[in-house]
């Protein structure tokens, strides 16, 4: 009976080890997670700046095409307006040519 009480006793302080060693790995495995995790948080924080101006470079030309864009619609839209009034003018003054020389009007 005491051969099988110190079986008893020895598994169970073997058993007991493998859960402190078991406990050991996974402190260390959450060190290490954790560890990493504040290196790739760290270095994401580090490239902000730079993504940040890559996105604003990107955002800047768009605006810049775009106002080129409607500055080139605002020409084309002026210079078709210019000649449509300048069509409305020379028919204006046709007309009031018309009426001042228009011998019924006498």
């Amino acid at each position: 009976m005491d051969n099988v009480l110190k079986e008893l006793l020895d598994t169970e302080l073997q058993a007991e080890a493998l859960v402190k060693e078991a406990n050991a790995r996974y402190q260390q495995v959450l060190r290490e997670a954790r560890s990493a995790a504040q290196a790739a948080e760290q270095s994401f924080a580090a490239r902000l700046p730079a993504l940040y101006q890559s996105h604003l470079l990107k955002i800047e030309e768009r605006a810049a095409q775009t106002i080129a864009e409607l500055r080139r619609r605002y020409d084309e839209r002026r210079s078709e307006l210019r000649a449509v009034a300048e069509g409305h003018e020379r028919e204006a003054i046709e007309a009031a040519i018309g009426l001042i020389t228009d011998p019924a009007r006498e």
